[in-house]
């Protein structure tokens, strides 16, 4: 078994239930096939860097899972078929293949967000006093001149 990570984007003006209809399918073609899921994290509507089968949107969303060669064909023949699906991608990731170690990897993320969560709120009002500092005006640099010399840009002749 191998771990895989999948990520998709869809239709961006698709209902939540349609979106969690999507994803729930794909849960289950992993479970059926004795695949074990990590994670799931839903990114959210995002703007396309290009477009798209005619979209400039497009909803993202992550599955981080255990299984076999055969569980990524099937979800890459599920996403190939549905209309709904504009790109996705999976990639052979490395981690724990086990149910066990990918509690311990959650659990141990999960500690890792609440001691973040616990810094930024402590970091706040030490940045409150920090934004109430002034700041010095910053001196004007008189910025160097480049002399321009015709001979160096010149590159016929030689």
């Amino acid at each position: 078994m191998q771990r895989y990570e999948v990520v998709a984007i869809i239709l961006a003006d698709l209902i939540e239930e349609e979106i969690t209809s999507l994803i729930e399918r794909i849960q289950t073609i992993i479970t059926d096939r004795k695949g074990v899921i990590a994670k799931v994290d839903k990114w959210g509507k995002r703007h396309l860097a290009y477009e798209i089968k005619k979209q400039r949107d497009g909803y993202y969303f992550l599955i981080d899972f255990v299984g076999d060669g055969a569980i990524v064909n099937e979800i890459e023949r599920n996403y190939k078929i549905d209309d709904r699906v504009l790109k996705f991608m999976t990639v052979k990731k490395e981690g724990a293949t086990t149910a066990e170690g990918i509690a311990q990897e959650v659990a141990a993320a999960e500690a890792k967000r609440a001691q973040a969560k616990v810094d930024a709120e402590a970091g706040a009002g030490e940045g409150k006093a920090a934004n109430q500092i002034e700041k010095a005006p910053r001196e004007s640099r008189p910025y160097a001149k480049k002399n321009f010399n015709k001979e160096e840009d010149t590159t016929k002749g030689e």
